[in-house]
């Protein structure tokens, strides 16, 4: 066991000043197989400490509910953590951005109307003291007082950008405590005067997030906090992506020249990201900042490790930076002996979801059309039957966040939400009017965490108001087994279509899928989802880490929304993140 506290000028590890040399790690973006690889690897480069986040939508997908299997399992993960002989930052929220689905939030939380977003507001905070019990149960025995590796333990996350309520962070400060967190807390802002005052609280150590004029931002946070150790609690030495925009890098002799101006000037420091690693599943985010923007499944972050865990040129550049701050160890990085393998394989049993949606998910019957949280779904079909003298124009109050629009199983068109899309022109007013309202992420930052999803609003054919809709909830875990339910389609690629693949492998290694020539859709392989793709790019692979492969006969299943203009799966040997910006 040891002592740790925050003295007049530095962190004291059992009375001796420390320095925190803390790397990103988010348990939740990286296979748990490879957590082991990860940490070690952080090590080498110089770090001392890891520092994740917690993502209580994860662990809590309904209410009552919190799940710690297979990627969630945080306490295997700080134990491994410790096993390495690094120490850890737990960032448990409740909020926690990271360009993650509303920002960590459950959307069961904003079921009941009126409950607080981050505020002081009883059904909100009865909400998050649960949570914290939960997740604190698991981090408490884990502190370094108690002979475990975490140091420190975060309260909220840049609150200072979003509201000003000491009283709701003073709630949550005390909610720590009480769940049994004795190690120091702290909070985390952009260091501008409003912020810092905003989100920070008394007695709670403040730390910043910047990635650059690191001698300035420090002496903003100095000035709002005139003792105790300086912290950079987000170094952020990249970017993360929005799908239609460009990969976001920076340069590796900027970020080591940052880097080592903020440990010249004596700070501790986390590297965000030091592996950024992906958003698997329906697990990426969105910002609307005007414009509604999702995030992509990459979260490559050009981070020190990429995404597929293997050292950049940044990694070496940061270790020779680290290298003048502390010992680094001298051991080499294992990195894979040979390239992942390429080959092709065909696409083929197609099923599409139009002619029997009841394969897909349970139907319902509405006399308006239900959102699709009321469905808990992230991916909806809705049916009505129109007779009406037509062209005719169709209008939709709002989209949330994509429509495909069909009549009798043909396209007619999409509306999107980034494009503000709310109305398109049917070419007859009678048959089958069918919807596909796809959730593409909920907003991660801002005023509009928490929003409903699906078509918001009136739906009107001309001037009537249309009603009496069926609905599908798409069972998206159980589109890799639809064929034991749904017979091939003979109309192929029309709508929403299900393709599969066979592989053989002989030794597991991780492997790429290209997605270039697909439209946009959801990959999974023996049952994994790997995310969403989309040709908008940048992204063009999908990443397929090996633990997830089988010696012998492996699936790939691909969930078609648009059309493939290639129905064949091409392994290629790397990552294809898209063009990098100017």
């Amino acid at each position: 066991m040891s002592d740790f506290a925050i003295g007049e000028s530095d962190f004291l590890l059992d009375g001796e000043p420390f320095r925190i040399l803390s790397g990103a790690l988010h348990y939740f973006r990286v296979h748990p197989d490879l957590w082991a690889d990860r940490i070690a690897k952080a090590r080498r480069m110089g770090l001392n400490t890891i520092e994740t986040y917690v993502p209580w939508n994860a662990h809590s997908p309904r209410r009552g509910e919190f799940d710690t299997t297979g990627m969630l399992d945080l306490g295997r993960f700080l134990e491994q953590v410790a096993a390495a002989g690094l120490y850890a930052i737990v960032r448990p929220g409740p909020y926690i951005c990271a360009e993650w689905d509303n920002g960590g939030l459950p959307a069961w939380l904003f079921q009941e109307p009126g409950v607080g977003v981050r505020r002081h507001e009883k059904r909100f905070l009865a909400a998050v003291e649960r949570y914290l019990e939960d997740v604190l149960g698991i981090v408490r025995p884990l502190q370094v007082d108690q002979g475990g590796p975490v140091l420190l333990v975060q309260v909220e996350n840049e609150y200072g950008a979003f509201g000003n309520d000491p009283e709701y962070l003073d709630a949550v400060a005390g909610m720590i405590r009480k769940a049994g967190i004795t190690v120091p807390l702290v909070t985390v802002d952009q260091p501008t005067g409003p912020m810092l005052a905003a989100g920070g609280l008394d007695g709670v150590l403040r730390t910043g997030s910047f990635g650059s004029r690191s001698a300035e931002r420090l002496a903003t946070l100095r000035e709002h906090q005139p003792t105790g150790p300086l912290m950079c609690m987000e170094f952020w030495d990249g970017w993360f992506d929005h799908w239609g925009g460009p990969h976001h890098t920076t340069s590796v002799e900027d970020a080591a020249r940052e880097l080592d101006a903020l440990l010249a000037a004596g700070a501790s420091v986390n590297i965000y990201m030091f592996h950024g690693g992906t958003n698997f599943g329906l697990t990426s985010g969105a910002d609307d900042k005007g414009v509604f923007r999702p995030t992509v499944t990459s979260y490559d972050y050009d981070a020190p490790l990429d995404e597929a865990g293997r050292p950049t040129a940044k990694y070496d550049a940061f270790r020779e930076v680290l290298s003048r701050y502390t010992d680094v160890p001298t051991e080499e990085v294992a990195v894979p002996s040979a390239a992942a393998p390429e080959f092709s394989v065909p696409l083929g049993e197609p099923v599409r979801l139009l002619t029997d949606p009841s394969a897909w998910g349970s139907p319902s019957w509405h006399a308006a059309m239900p959102t699709l949280d009321e469905l808990g779904a992230r991916l909806a079909l809705f049916r009505t039957e129109i007779d009406r003298d037509g062209p005719v124009l169709l209008s939709i109050g709002e989209v949330r966040d994509r429509a495909l629009v069909f009549l009798d199983g043909d396209p007619v068109g999409v509306l999107e939400r980034d494009r503000r899309d709310r109305a398109l022109m049917l070419p007859r007013g009678r048959g089958r009017l069918e919807i596909v309202v796809e959730d593409q992420g909920r907003v991660n930052y801002g005023p509009r965490i928490g929003e409903v999803k699906g078509l918001i609003g009136e739906i009107r054919l001309g001037a009537e108001l249309l009603t009496d809709w069926s609905a599908c909830s798409v069972d998206l875990d159980g589109v890799p087994t639809v064929w034991g339910r749904a017979t091939v389609d003979g109309r192929a690629g029309i709508g929403p279509t299900a393709w599969r693949a066979s592989f053989r492998v002989g030794k597991p290694v991780d492997h790429f899928v290209r997605t270039d020539a697909w439209g946009k859709g959801i990959a999974w392989v023996n049952g994994f989802c790997l995310g969403r793709y989309w040709h908008r790019g940048p992204q063009h692979t999908l990443y397929v880490p090996a633990p997830i492969i089988r010696a012998g006969d492996n699936e790939l299943v691909v969930l078609e929304l648009e059309t493939l203009a290639d129905p064949t799966v091409h392994f290629v040997s790397d990552l294809a993140l898209g063009p990098v910006e100017d």
